[in-house]
């Protein structure tokens, strides 16, 4: 007999019945969740996490991988949403240049400063830990000016949402009713905090964010949220000291099997299919990650070989490479700025870099050019 995860309620909601479902609180129980289906996975994907951690503190500047590493994770996290956002567009963004999806590129760029709002607490002594508010806090700059802010930033839902179908009587998955949210995100931040349960770290992140998606909790942006949510517990348990992993990769690749598997856990009582992927999920993300790391590291050190062989590369040059995995597309000016020089200056030492094969100019012109590291982007877009 499979396992029971949670109840209906019948509501009635746009003039017709429906079943929305309530899900019990963690962890699963009745039967208690079967090691056989972490115990294996859960060690490989701590070990691989190790492994990146341990990979990226060989690399001079941990920054550099930091900003290329939050960036993918946030691109691809929003691409399961169905943005159409690249890397490309937001570095273009970031240098100011002219991009021709604003909405799209906006919508990543609120996941940055919504998972910066987060790190930032968590990272203060004074700050928020892991909680609702913090959520709710993150969520508002989440939906700040893009699609979705029209649905309440910032608070739990008041009304009754649905996954799939035109309304709720034909839908996939009808979340709880908004009446019972606080309780169930309560019972949620109370799990989280409590060291009671017995299970592996990794495995109380898997339970975390299906609960989190059952739950369903704002009327928009609840997988980000959720994915944001997975983010932050990977660094509140210790699991990975900086945000390098970009899981949300891996969630985009099996995109129907990720929806699947959160589904089984309410129809099926499959808690154990549910934490299987996302350990997998993990150590594949963080292998991934970890090879990432060394291509680009490789590439950066033999680009800074080239460049210090040339006779005319000089400390402007040099200062200028070294910044280049932060804006691998930039202008003079901007490169100005990033020197604190003249333009006369970073000009030059923009030609070096051009010269040397290590930047290419993208627009033709004379004037109000721009310029990208683009075997550096290629390779971070594989």
């Amino acid at each position: 007999m499979p396992r029971i995860t949670g109840s209906y309620v019948t509501l009635t909601t746009l003039g017709e019945p429906v079943k929305a479902f309530v899900p019990h609180p963690l962890p699963p129980s009745a039967p208690a969740l079967a090691e056989s289906a972490w115990a294996d996975r859960n060690r490989r994907a701590e070990l691989a996490l190790a492994r990146l951690s341990a990979v990226a503190g060989l690399v001079p500047s941990v920054d550099w991988l930091l900003y290329s590493a939050i960036r993918k994770e946030a691109l691809m996290t929003s691409q399961i949403e169905g943005t159409q956002a690249t890397l490309t567009d937001l570095f273009d963004n970031e240098a100011g240049l002219a991009v021709s999806n604003d909405d799209d590129v906006e919508e990543v760029t609120n996941y940055l400063r919504a998972f910066r709002l987060v790190q930032s607490n968590l990272r203060d002594p004074a700050g928020l830990p892991i909680s609702v508010r913090l959520l709710c806090n993150a969520h508002r700059l989440l939906l700040d000016g893009v699609r979705g802010a029209g649905k309440q930033p910032g608070e739990l839902r008041k009304s009754q949402n649905w996954i799939g179908g035109t309304r709720p009587g034909n839908a996939e998955f009808v979340p709880p009713p908004a009446e019972q949210v606080p309780a169930l995100l309560a019972d949620l931040e109370r799990y989280i905090h409590s060291a009671a349960s017995g299970l592996p770290p990794l495995v109380k992140v898997a339970l975390v964010h299906q609960q989190f998606e059952t739950i369903h909790p704002f009327l928009d942006g609840n997988g980000r949220m959720g994915r944001l949510l997975i983010a932050a517990l990977l660094e509140h348990w210790g699991l990975l000291p900086e945000p390098l992993m970009y899981l949300s990769g891996y969630l985009k690749q099996h995109q129907s099997t990720y929806y699947r598997r959160l589904s089984d856990v309410r129809t099926e009582g499959d808690w154990e299919a549910w934490v299987a992927f996302f350990l997998e999920g993990v150590e594949v993300a963080a292998t991934q990650a970890e090879r990432d790391i060394v291509a680009l590291a490789s590439l950066v050190a033999a680009d800074r070989r080239r460049l210090l062989q040339h006779a005319k590369a000089g400390p402007a040059s040099y200062r200028l490479f070294e910044l280049l995995p932060t804006m691998p597309r930039f202008t003079v000016e901007r490169a100005r700025v990033a020197l604190n020089t003249t333009f006369p200056t970073a000009s030059a030492a923009v030609k070096v870099l051009e010269e040397v094969g290590i930047v290419t100019e993208l627009t033709g012109q004379r004037k109000n050019r721009s310029f990208s590291y683009a075997a550096y982007i290629d390779r971070l877009a594989g």
